[in-house]
Order: C-alpha cells, then sequence, then structure tokens
C-alpha cells in the first residue's frame, strides 16, 4: 500500500487547479473535517450550501483514504441526477488530476439493486409475466408492452452495461419487469445458465475491485436491512443527500398486502403444483379483498375484527404453496432454465405474501403503540379510476436500524445543503439513530423528548456547518405575502393566482412555480397563460429533463411544477430569478405514518408537531427556497404565498432552517426588485 501520500489539503489543492476551479475555504474546511472523521472513526454530519464544491470536499479524503488503505469507500446519493454527475463527470475528472500525486489512477463503480439491470436469462428463456389484469382488455396497452419488449430483447445485444438508466427513452415500469429479476427471484450466479454474463454479477464484481463504489439509499438500505453482503467490503460510507436518508430507508422496508398480489403470486404457482394447493391461496386472497371492501381507509390500531383470521389463511396458504414447490432439482437450472425461472418467481412471490400477512399478524404483539416496531393502514389507491385496496406496513422507526447496521458497522459522513432543522442538527440525527448533539433531554421545542436511545452508548459524532460561498442577504430576498389568506383546500384563490400574476409579470419570467400539488400546478399554469405575455411551461408537458432544458434555454419562460421538481431544477444564470412556493410544504394531516411517529414523540414528552410535521416541512422549505442561488452571480427572489410562514406560532423555527435572505412582506419592494433585476439582464 502506498505511504507518505500528500495530504487532504494539499490534493484538494491539486484537484481544485487540475479542474480551474478557485480554492474555496468552506470547501477545504469540509475536506479536512472528512479526513478527520475517517482517521477518528467518529461519524460527522456535514451542511454545506450549494456553490461550496462538496462533492469533492468528500471525495478528495474518500479516495486518499481507499488508496491508502486498500479499502472500497461507498459513497450513496439519493437521485439519480447526483450519481450520475459523480460518475460521468466529478469522479474520472478527479481520477485523473490525482493519478500522479497518488501513485496510480484511483478506479470507481456504480452499483444498483439487481432489478435496475437486464436478467438475459429472462430475455433468453421469455418467461414474460402475463399483462395486469386491467390491460388484458386494452389491446392498445398490451401492443405498448409488447413494442416495449421488443425494444429490450434488441438492446440486450448492444448494451455494455444492461443499466436502464443508460436506455434512452426510457420505457415503462411493466415492461421493465419482463426483463429484469428482484434478488428473490434470482437463480444465483453458478446456477444460472447465462450467470457468466449477467449484467448484475459483472456490476457487482467490478465494484469488488474499485477504491470508490457510487450507489444509493435504497441499495444502502437493502444491505443493511437484508444483512446480505450486497455492497464490497468497507469501512467508511458517505451519504450525500443525506436530508432523504430515512425516507429512502424507509420506503425499501414498507411492504403491502393487497388481494391482487396474493391472485397473482397464486397464479405464478399454479403451474408447479396441485390445483388444489394454488385454489386454496386464491379462495384466501378472495376473503382477504372481500375484508378489506368492508373497512374504512385508516391507520390501524388494533387487528380490525376479522382479519387475524383472514390474514391467518393467507399465512397458511401461502406456506403450503411454498412447501408443495419444494427444493428444486440439481441440476435443474442448467437443464430446464425456463423452469427454474419460473420456479424462483413463484417462490419470490409466494414468500413475499407469506412475509407480510405473517408482519401485519404479528405488528400489535407490543400493547403500547409508541413500542412497537411496524405501523398498519389500509389504504384505497386510485388506479386510473379504480381503486385499489391495499395493507401497508412501514417502520415507525429507522433510527434503530441505521444505529445497528450502519453507525455500528463504519465511519459514516452525511452532507447535504440542508441538514439543519430550526437551526439544529438534533431533528435529523435522532431520526438516524445518533443521540443528540446535547448529551441531556432535549428541549422539546426542538422536537424529541428525549436523546435517541443507542445501543453501545458510545456512538461519536460531529456537526459542522461550512455555510455558502454566497451572500444571501446582498444575492436574495425573501418576500412572505402576509396580506394573502391562509391557504385553503379548494385550490388555489383568485387573490393567490393575481399575486402570482404580478410576480412573474414584474420579473419578466424566469420563474420557476413550485406548488404543493399538481391540481395547483395546473391551474397556476392555466391561468398565466391566459393572463401572460411570456411563455409557461408546466410539470407533465414533457419530461422533467425536457422542460429543465426549455426553461434554462430561454429566458422569458416560467416553469410550474410540484415537490417532485424541488430536487431535480439547477438553473443558474439569468433564466432563473423568481421562486414562487404557494405554501409551506406540510405533509397531509391524515398521513397514518406521520401521525403515528408524531404521537410516538409526544408519548415521550416531546413536540409531535414540531419533530415531524414542521422539520418535514422546513426540511422540504429549505429545498425549494435553495432552487434560486445556484452561482454566485445569480441575484433573486424566493416568494412564499403562504402568510403562515410570518404569522404562525411556529414560523420563527421553519425560517431559521433557510438561508439568511434579506426579508420583507412588502408586495411593492419586490416588484420593484424584480424589475431591476429583469431590467439589468444583457
Amino acid at each position: 500500500m502506498p505511504e507518505n501520500l500528500p495530504n487532504v489539503p494539499e490534493l484538494l489543492r491539486t484537484a481544485v487547479r487540475s479542474l480551474g476551479g478557485a480554492e474555496r475555504s468552506n470547501q477545504l474546511t469540509m475536506a479536512s473535517a472528512v479526513a478527520h472523521s475517517i482517521d477518528t472513526g467518529e461519524h460527522l454530519a456535514v451542511q454545506a450550501g450549494t456553490g461550496t464544491g462538496k462533492s469533492l470536499a468528500y471525495l478528495v479524503p474518500s479516495v486518499r483514504h481507499a488508496v491508502q488503505s486498500g479499502k472500497t469507500v461507498i459513497v450513496s446519493t439519493a437521485t439519480i441526477a447526483l450519481q450520475r454527475q459523480l460518475i460521468d463527470r466529478d469522479m474520472p475528472r478527479l481520477a485523473d488530476a490525482l493519478q500522479g500525486s497518488l501513485g496510480r489512477r484511483p478506479h470507481f463503480a456504480i452499483l444498483k439493486g439487481r432489478n435496475n439491470y437486464l436478467c438475459m436469462n429472462k430475455i433468453h428463456t421469455g418467461t414474460a409475466e402475463e399483462p395486469p389484469a386491467d390491460e388484458l382488455f386494452d389491446p392498445f396497452a398490451v401492443s405498448r408492452l409488447g413494442r416495449e419488449v421488443q425494444r429490450l430483447t434488441e438492446w440486450s445485444s448492444d448494451t455494455e452495461t444492461g443499466d436502464r438508466d443508460d436506455l434512452a427513452p426510457g420505457v415503462s415500469d411493466k415492461a421493465w419487469r419482463q426483463v429484469s429479476v428482484t434478488a428473490r427471484e434470482c437463480l444465483g450466479k453458478s446456477r444460472c445458465p447465462v450467470g457468466e454474463d449477467c449484467f448484475a454479477e459483472r456490476a457487482r464484481a467490478e465494484a469488488s475491485q474499485v477504491d470508490v463504489v457510487v450507489t444509493n439509499h435504497a441499495l444502502l438500505a437493502i444491505n443493511a436491512i437484508t444483512g446480505i453482503a450486497i455492497l464490497p467490503e468497507h469501512d467508511v460510507v458517505v451519504i450525500d443527500e443525506a436530508h432523504e436518508l430515512v425516507d429512502r430507508v424507509t420506503n425499501v422496508a414498507t411492504a403491502e398486502l393487497a388481494a391482487s398480489t396474493i391472485s397473482a403470486a397464486a397464479r405464478r404457482c399454479a403451474k408447479l403444483v396441485e390445483e388444489q394447493d394454488a385454489d386454496r391461496l386464491e379462495a384466501a386472497g378472495e376473503g382477504w379483498a372481500a375484508l378489506l371492501e368492508e373497512l374504512r381507509p385508516e391507520r390501524w390500531e388494533a387487528l380490525p375484527p376479522g382479519a387475524a383470521p383472514a390474514l391467518a389463511a393467507v399465512r397458511d396458504a401461502a406456506w403450503a404453496l411454498r412447501t408443495a414447490i419444494g427444493p428444486s432439482r440439481p441440476g435443474m437450472a442448467l437443464s430446464d432454465p425456463e423452469a427454474a425461472a419460473a420456479r424462483n418467481t413463484a417462490l419470490a412471490s409466494v414468500e413475499e405474501v407469506h412475509d407480510s400477512a405473517v408482519r401485519v399478524l404479528s405488528a400489535f404483539d407490543e400493547p403500547d403503540p409508541a413500542k412497537r416496531h411496524d405501523v398498519v393502514w389500509l389504504a384505497a389507491d386510485d388506479n386510473r379510476g379504480s381503486i385499489r385496496r391495499v395493507v401497508r406496513m412501514a417502520p415507525l422507526s429507522v433510527g434503530g436500524l441505521l444505529r445497528s447496521r450502519l453507525f455500528a458497522e463504519s465511519t459514516v459522513v452525511l452532507t447535504s445543503a440542508t441538514l439543519t432543522v430550526g437551526g439544529s442538527f438534533d431533528g435529523l440525527a435522532v431520526n438516524w439513530g445518533l443521540p443528540a448533539e446535547s448529551s441531556v433531554v432535549i428541549d422539546p421545542a426542538m422536537a424529541t423528548g428525549s436523546e435517541a436511545p443507542s445501543d453501545a452508548g458510545t456512538f461519536k459524532w460531529n456537526a459542522l456547518d461550512v455555510g455558502s460561498p454566497f451572500d444571501h442577504a446582498r444575492a436574495g430576498i425573501i418576500y412572505i405575502a402576509k396580506q394573502l389568506p391562509p391557504p385553503g383546500r379548494d385550490g388555489l384563490s383568485p387573490a393567490y393566482l393575481d399575486e402570482i400574476a404580478e410576480l412573474v409579470e414584474a420579473a419578466g419570467g424566469r420563474t420557476l412555480g413550485l406548488f404543493s400539488s399538481m391540481r395547483a400546478a395546473k391551474a397556476a399554469s392555466e391561468a398565466m397563460r391566459d393572463r401572460l405575455d411570456t411563455p409557461i411551461l408546466c410539470q407533465g408537458d414533457d419530461s422533467t429533463g425536457a422542460l429543465v432544458r426549455a426553461f434554462a434555454g430561454d429566458e422569458p419562460t416560467s416553469l410550474f411544477g410540484t415537490l417532485s421538481l424541488w430536487q431535480g431544477v439547477d438553473v443558474p444564470g439569468p433564466s432563473l430569478s423568481l421562486v414562487i412556493l404557494d405554501r409551506i410544504p406540510f405533509p397531509r394531516p391524515d398521513d397514518p405514518l406521520l401521525v403515528a411517529r408524531q404521537k410516538a414523540v409526544e408519548s415521550r414528552g416531546g413536540n409531535g408537531f414540531l419533530s415531524v410535521a414542521a422539520n418535514h416541512a422546513a426540511l422540504l422549505l429549505a429545498q425549494g427556497v435553495g432552487r434560486l442561488l445556484r452561482s454566485v452571480d445569480d441575484k433573486g427572489v424566493v416568494a412564499v404565498l403562504d402568510p403562515r410562514l410570518a404569522t404562525a406560532r411556529y414560523a420563527g423555527y421553519l425560517r431559521a432552517s433557510l438561508p439568511p435572505f434579506w426579508e420583507t412582506s412588502d408586495p411593492e419592494v419586490v416588484r420593484k426588485a424584480l424589475g431591476r433585476i429583469r431590467d439589468s439582464r444583457p
């Protein structure tokens, strides 16, 4: 292993010079802190504002550690956009820049879940699933599915990666499922007739030989939850977009049980077992469907009447099917790959049904709701006009999982532009399973009522806010429309539409409108198209990437959309000088998981609203506000139309999470400022 490598500041200086950048003190501060964390084994949370260059600040010490120790470093992100930036731009340029200083070129790779890669066995054996029931009578949908699968089959001969994200244009989820498998469905490399050509195995093999592996929070969660070593051996994990970690892990750990999934499992097993065995599960699924039809969608405090016997019937029928399928015959996968693939798919689906039924049945064993592992609720999903009733199970907290499977096993660096909530790291830290910064009981106003429990009681972590290169008070204004009425449930009021029109007109277009619902975004788009001369684009008109390119390429154009746009828009320069938020992005008050989490906090003496709903809103609000300044030359206005950001008792808590813009509630001042910015454009 190399010895006497240059230190992190020297390597960072080399990298910045090579990439044609400018040295930034906050970037150096962050890089030094990350290096210290790796050296000491103490976890680190770093808030680094847009423009800090945080990717380089954590990559340089990570690469140095990997080259010196011979151990892989894992970098996990939440979004495909950042994964692509790291793999396609940041890592290749950094590897070239540091090759001379490190004595060799650092190696890197991207790794995703198995179902993100083509399964060549599934393509060769043609084991496609039947179209969903709602498409059997829709010839267009079936023919479209067939065309997409045909295109995927042809692509499989040309692609070198088999990675879904490399396919352009993309295909529907239904089509992709025809040519991919989950980890449960996979035959395994040694038993698969095309295992040597497996794209997923090839990616894993490549990842085991590199210095830095870029992955996503979902795969990181699967690696932690299953205990199966999907990721290569490592001792350092860097989590970028760390404000998303809890939600992404929760999503992976959430399961569901619907009549349609039970029926699908029975159909997949029908050709492998006696007819009466499959019929038994089908009948149990019908019983489950009949029960759910009688119940109101809501969170379950206890199993409703009739649920226990219905679940037991599903559980027992699923286990009987699993037993009837029996063990695989030696050499079956190689001699009859189609039959082996069908068996694995059937087993995976019936085991999922069984495990979900068991999970619901055992969810209420603990009498105290605040101590239960899972939250269970019945949802009624609108699937293109038909209602699908499904019971979902999600963990009340993922802190324990992260504490025992992530923080106990690796040194972890967590970073994002938005990690402090209400001015403190404690809100996110406790959700991650780390003790609060303070070693005593947390102020209830800060959210939790008590510090997070610790399995070992010895976790050490440091928090650091390296600030931002932007002079927020000089570059931007935050305008809170105190004169407007509080937002209602009936969509945007005429007063809101008038305010939007006046602001966009003053800015000369150049507006990113971020709305709390698609309904509001569309209503605002239609109204502004009638009232303004500048172009208005709306999310859904085209792909997000195409819309953002059109928005960035034409200064008078405005783009309206929903929460999903908030992290996908990075438009520095004159095309964006106004960000409008129609309301504080609180979660739905009837969200069963968040309500349960609030009650759990309150049972410990904390403030459930602040710790869950307000924290959720503060992070999203900060992300939305952060769209405005993307380079040091940007100037503009963030307009929050929701007067509660100025008048509500929690307003100060939310504003403490925002950058220090100059603040006003005077609409005339804002319109004049936007006019000056507009007129100053060359």
